[in-house]
């Protein structure tokens, strides 16, 4: 079996693809995963990539250097969770399915739970001045509301450091479905 940073077999068309692309094409493809010009021109400068796993890496490594202000302008791009991006683009596609286990359960315990979840987002926003953001890939509401919940009692330093890791795992789950999709 393979793992997010090897292909199943045979020659990786998703790392040859973007190892294939223009500069400029090469940057827009990375700014869906995460939009931070320093982080998209930093990757974008180490390319071509010998493997799926050097580009994961400089990308990991870029992404762990995220500043408040570049915290500041990749939040703008991404929506509320519980909110459905709009658009036909591949970056609100994704942030659909990375948000589909949130709305999933619709039971009235779950409904309750997204409720209760839209109160504290709004404590979040008004405590922290930004959206709540989180790596939502397969979680639940009742696993969001948690972390929710918990990240509130974060200062304000603490919590930027946070939502920059979250930046960072976001980024790396979307590149490798950038890397799937050739």
């Amino acid at each position: 079996m393979s793992t997010p940073e090897e292909p199943e077999s045979g020659p990786d068309r998703g790392l040859a693809r973007l190892n294939a692309l223009p500069a400029g094409e090469l940057r827009a493809e990375l700014a869906q995963c995460l939009d931070v010009d320093r982080w998209v021109e930093a990757v974008a400068s180490e390319a071509p990539f010998p493997d799926r796993a050097a580009l994961l890496a400089s990308a990991d490594e870029h992404a762990r250097a995220v500043t408040a202000d570049e915290v500041a302008t990749a939040l703008a791009r991404h929506p509320r969770i519980g909110e459905r991006a709009e658009g036909a683009d591949t970056e609100s596609a994704w942030s659909r399915g990375e948000q589909s286990a949130f709305a999933a359960d619709t039971d009235d315990a779950s409904v309750r739970v997204q409720r209760i979840f839209a109160h504290a987002q709004r404590e979040y926003e008004d405590r922290f001045g930004q959206i709540y953001l989180v790596c939502a890939s397969g979680r639940s509401s009742r696993e969001l509301l948690a972390d929710l919940v918990a990240r509130l009692d974060n200062d304000h330093a603490t919590e930027l450091a946070v939502v920059g890791d979250e930046l960072r795992r976001i980024a790396g789950l979307r590149l490798v479905k950038l890397l799937e999709d050739a």
